[in-house]
């Protein structure tokens, strides 16, 4: 049987973009999850992460079920976030300090 002239027909191309888009589907999630897991760093559940691929699913649990994150926080806040001004020293410091008492 001649395997490459069946690799040129119709069903062969379907395939490979379906392949392709799950591939594409599977490394965002993957990544989104590792960077989560590194940043938190839980070793375990990165190396699981990386080890078991479960197109998404996986990934997509660890994310939303178990770091107990929004998909916001990866990657970064977009909204600066209000500090307070450091306080500020007395205009006129007392120029002699009272005296302690024994």
């Amino acid at each position: 049987m001649n395997y490459w002239n069946m690799m040129s027909t119709p069903w062969f191309a379907g395939f490979s973009f379906w392949m392709l888009l799950i591939l594409a589907w599977s490394l965002v999630w993957k990544g989104l999850a590792l960077w989560r897991a590194a940043q938190k760093g839980e070793k375990v559940w990165f190396v699981a992460l990386l080890v078991i691929n479960t197109v998404g699913i996986l990934e997509i649990l660890y994310l939303y079920v178990f770091s107990k994150g929004k998909l916001s926080g990866l990657m970064g806040s977009k909204t600066p976030t209000q500090t307070p001004p450091p306080a500020m020293p007395p205009a006129n410091p007392p120029a002699n300090p009272p005296a302690e008492q024994k």
